[in-house]
């Protein structure tokens, strides 16, 4: 049970902001969605920027998708890692990749799973998301792994956007 009520259809609003979440989400409203809509005019900021997160960046879904299930399992957002595991699996990980991110943080990031560059990815996170201070060595070899500063600064900013994804839902309560 969330610590705030999920809003009904006919609670929603106002449409157009509405109209644009479902555009977004193929037809639907997710639980996220209906949390969001206690605020409109947050709902229509988290849409527009969480959209462009989701699919205009340069940086490959795999990555995308690895940096938010690892902050999903250091913020213990179960709701995140749950949307974002098949997507990371689609993206080309693997189910024994997600069995070891659900020990990110102790010892999960070093698992024989993740190759070199997936462990360096996986560092950054954990820092990033831990102590927000990333220490030089973890930025140099994550951005080695990037390739460039326009992917490097993107992974940064998906895992700084989805540390306020799992924070809401974490402290809303809101479970799959």
């Amino acid at each position: 049970m969330t610590r705030l009520p999920l809003l009904r259809d006919d609670q929603v609003g106002p449409p157009e902001v509405v109209a644009a979440i479902r555009q977004r989400r193929g037809g639907q409203l997710l639980e996220l969605d209906r949390l969001l809509l206690h605020s409109p005019a947050f709902a229509a900021g988290w849409n527009d920027f969480l959209g462009k997160v989701r699919t205009a960046l340069q940086i490959e879904p795999l990555w995308r998708e690895l940096a938010m299930c690892g902050v999903a399992v250091v913020n213990r957002a179960e709701y995140e890692l749950t949307q974002h595991a098949p997507l990371y699996i689609g993206a080309g990980g693997t189910p024994a990749q997600v069995e070891a991110l659900r020990r990110l943080g102790q010892g999960g990031e070093s698992d024989p799973a993740f190759d070199a560059d997936q462990q360096a990815v996986l560092a950054l996170v954990l820092e990033m998301t831990r102590d927000v201070h990333v220490g030089d060595a973890t930025f140099a070899a994550a951005r080695a792994v990037m390739g460039s500063d326009a992917r490097m600064f993107e992974l940064i900013g998906v895992v700084a956007a989805y540390n306020m994804v799992s924070r809401i839902l974490v402290v809303a309560q809101l479970e799959p």
